[in-house]
């Protein structure tokens, strides 16, 4: 019964890390250059018209990416079902690629908004206490503090070659 315990526990902090690992390389980076984009003068206007929406329509806004990208995920099930599994690996990794993107613009647009649900602010305060635990415990293990010193002594490198 323990070594179940541990396995599934092992399993859960894995998956959590590779969410939060999508999450700090994948959402941040992909929300900032959707918001490059959004200086286009269209797109700037309808940033201002979903940044003033009302928390419902805020709320809508945020869910859309999910509702939107559903049937490419279906979709690519399909395919893969249907022997076609490198194109619907393709669809489901660009399906999430962009719906990543939008979510995290429209997070940045709206969570405002969104905050002013108590349970949104609730979950969104969860998430992000959860987060910090798994970080910390990853940030503390062997593998992580090598991996982190070799990069740092990498970036000292490249600065002394570019000096």
């Amino acid at each position: 019964m323990l070594f179940i315990k541990k396995s599934l526990r092992f399993i859960a902090v894995t998956l959590l890390a590779l969410i939060i690992f999508f999450e700090e390389w994948g959402w941040k980076p992909l929300a900032r250059l959707m918001g490059l984009i959004a200086k286009l003068p269209a797109l700037a206007y309808l940033e201002a018209r979903i940044r003033q929406a009302p928390r419902h329509v805020a709320l809508l806004l945020f869910l859309l990416p999910a509702v939107v990208l559903l049937p490419f995920k279906i979709g690519a099930l399909w395919l893969i079902a249907h022997g076609k599994k490198t194109l619907g690996i393709t669809v489901i990794m660009l399906a999430k690629l962009v719906g990543t993107a939008f979510l995290g613009r429209l997070f940045v647009l709206t969570e405002q908004q969104l905050m002013s649900y108590a349970y949104f602010a609730k979950a969104l305060n969860w998430w992000a206490m959860l987060k910090q635990g798994i970080v910390n415990r990853i940030k503390a293990t062997i593998a992580w503090q090598k991996a982190a010193a070799f990069i740092r002594e990498l970036k000292e490198q490249i600065r002394a070659l570019l000096i």
